[in-house]
């Protein structure tokens, strides 16, 4: 079995599709964009930023610390480990919050 490119994404999705379940869940990797900072001195990890957004049924009735919590919780080993996740930016909604969200960005074009 080949190794991945991608081994700490692909924990992130793993993680995230077994516990929420989610109707969309779109993960970026924008390390790239911090490699310069001095905080990443000597890191190795090309996967250290992380914008999720996330839609699940398992929001429903959470107000967004709770969610982001959540979803903390599942990625605590990833965060803790040494050159794993430095930064990780949520976005999380119901399936009704993301609707109504889509349709008020068509309705801003």
């Amino acid at each position: 079995m080949a190794s991945s490119d991608t081994p700490v994404e692909d924990v992130i999705r793993e993680k995230i599709s077994v516990a929420l379940q989610p109707t969309t869940l779109e993960i970026h990797n924008d390390s790239h964009l911090h490699a310069h900072h001095k905080a990443m001195e000597g890191s190795t990890s090309r996967e250290t930023h992380f914008r999720v957004i996330i839609t699940s049924e398992a929001f429903r009735s959470k107000m967004q610390p709770a969610r982001h919590r959540l979803v903390y919780s599942l990625l605590k080993d990833e965060m803790a480990r040494e050159g794993g996740i430095h930064a990780l930016q949520l976005r999380t909604m119901t399936p009704e919050e993301e609707e109504k969200r889509r349709a008020q960005e068509a309705g801003d074009q």
